[in-house]
């Protein structure tokens, strides 16, 4: 559960030195400061772990955020996966430990899906023929035979990870296989290619090989990149923003040639994502309320292979039972989008459209107590496991400046200390000082709490995540931006020239696979 919706932490740590080493740099590498020159926050840990013990989320549906569908808070995880992707071997990131050379410039290059392609990652790729090399389509797993709660039996269904005989996903980024909402967004993505493979030769069919699997593969990363800054940032900002910063320039994430990934947006506006995760979901028509069970979060990661309990091919005398060990995934487990992103469906008592929780200072309990936490919560190693102190602590260590010190450099008004030191949690806040000097994690989510009522961010968190996500693209030499300023969406989307995730959906039309269960 340390996974769930992670928004903004890498594979390679971000320390203080290297960051202020790279600092003012002209590139600064994999991580560097967006505001190198301002001095950090200085907290006590038992400070912070007070305030990450006042941010428990004690609200219950009240906390929904109507405006943003849930889906979006694991297109946000699945979109940290892909911008913080780093395969740099372990001997050459020891001859470069500030990572100056030799890394992948974060950006939304779906390398997490596509790896480096058929040729050099052939195990992704499902082969035409006995003869013919991989690709140009994914390789798809099979959901296996299971009960339903309408209907005896669920069949096999095409709607898995592929795996193999150990129950090892076979994709690129393993961390896409630690919850099932995760992997099926994966799983999603991989169908989403496969179906512009399948548009592509019908409309072009002398467009062979290599050929074919590149034109897909652009046109699939187009849309992504679309749907990241003008439908998930959008929804988390506002609208117009993007291309408003788009028009008017970045003016605080600036570089001269390769991005870097800001410090300020991966461990504090991106972590947005944290107050925006449910305690459980109805995730189909047999895990719901009223169902066989609700899709909590302990059975969403129950359901996977890298922290769950799909483990391939049991030895001779084992029974897969419904909790594990299993084979593969379940197909009553396999998702029904309707109920992720909106596709309109009308409610009904068997069915209801999952919303995001608001951004604000609260976090699920559930994320106060990781997996594998002592049973006495109140000793000092237990603090490891509460995911909010975790952020707070992390903030400090790396010496990210005081909020207050950012809105000025930003010139932003900051909040008052009235409304820092608003509710239990900001009454904790102002008894240690956080009201004048606010950890930016924090201020961010309190923030979108007193401006918006969690709905979207405000003007800080707004700025940082519109201008990293717009500069990650725009630093791509292949991305739409570099490659054709003025393109727009072609493929089929309610709105001509726009693509949502909701058409993303329509487009592959998987979007229910085990009806009514």
């Amino acid at each position: 559960m340390a996974e769930i919706a992670m928004h903004g932490h890498g594979v390679r740590g971000m320390k203080r030195a290297s960051l202020m080493a790279l600092a003012g740099n002209a590139d600064p590498g994999k991580f560097g400061l967006m505001f190198p020159h301002l001095p950090p926050l200085v907290a006590s840990e038992d400070a912070l772990f007070e305030l990450a013990f006042a941010m428990k989320d004690v609200k219950g549906d009240a906390g929904d955020n109507p405006n943003i569908p849930a889906g979006y808070t694991y297109l946000g995880q699945f979109v940290d996966h892909d911008i913080t992707l780093d395969t740099t071997p372990l001997k050459q990131q020891k001859a470069d430990p500030l990572a100056t050379t030799n890394f992948r410039s974060p950006a939304l290059d779906l390398d997490s899906l596509y790896g480096d392609g058929p040729g050099i990652h052939p195990y992704l790729y499902a082969k035409d023929g006995l003869t013919d090399p991989p690709g140009p389509r994914f390789l798809i797993g099979k959901a296996l035979d299971s009960p339903g709660l309408v209907t005896a039996r669920i069949p096999d269904l095409p709607n898995d990870l592929p795996r193999n005989s150990h129950g090892h996903a076979l994709i690129f980024d393993e961390r896409n296989d630690e919850n099932l909402l995760v992997a099926q967004f994966h799983l999603l993505m991989l169908k989403f290619h496969n179906k512009v493979v399948d548009e592509i030769e019908a409309s072009r069919p002398g467009l062979k090989g290599l050929d074919l699997f590149h034109e897909a593969r652009r046109v699939v990363t187009w849309h992504y990149q679309w749907i990241v800054l003008f439908d998930f940032v959008e929804r988390l900002t506002e609208p117009g923003l993007v291309r408003r910063i788009k028009k008017e320039g970045r003016r605080f994430y600036r570089f001269r040639a390769k991005p870097y990934m800001p410090a300020e947006f991966a461990a504090a506006a991106y972590r947005n994502g944290h107050s925006m995760v449910r305690q459980s979901y109805s995730h189909n028509a047999v895990f719901r309320p009223g169902g066989l069970a609700d899709g909590t979060l302990n059975l969403l990661f129950n359901f996977t292979g890298k922290s769950g309990q799909i483990v391939g091919d049991l030895a001779p005398g084992v029974p897969p039972t419904p909790l594990g060990p299993l084979r593969s995934l379940p197909s009553n487990w396999v998702i029904d989008w309707r109920r992720f992103f909106d596709l309109g469906t009308l409610a009904d008592p068997t069915f209801t459209l999952n919303m995001s929780r608001r951004i604000d200072p609260f976090i699920i309990p559930e994320l106060h107590q990781l997996p594998g936490h002592p049973a006495d919560m109140t000793i000092p190693e237990a603090r490891e496991f509460v995911l909010p102190f975790r952020n707070l602590r992390r903030g400090v260590q790396i010496g990210l400046p005081s909020s207050q010190d950012v809105c000025l450099a930003m010139g932003i008004a900051p909040l008052s200390q009235a409304m820092l030191s608003s509710g239990p949690d900001g009454a904790v806040a102002a008894r240690h000082g956080f009201h004048k000097r606010t950890p930016l994690w924090y201020y961010i989510l309190k923030e979108a709490e007193q401006l918006h009522k969690g709905e979207r961010l405000g003007p800080v968190g707004s700025t940082i995540i519109a201008e990293t996500f717009l500069g990650l693209v725009h630093g791509d030499e292949n991305s739409f931006l570099w490659q054709r300023s003025n393109w727009v969406p072609d493929l089929p989307g309610e709105t001509p020239g726009h693509f949502t995730m909701a058409d993303l959906v329509r487009f592959v039309g998987d979007i229910n696979p085990i009806g009514a269960g």
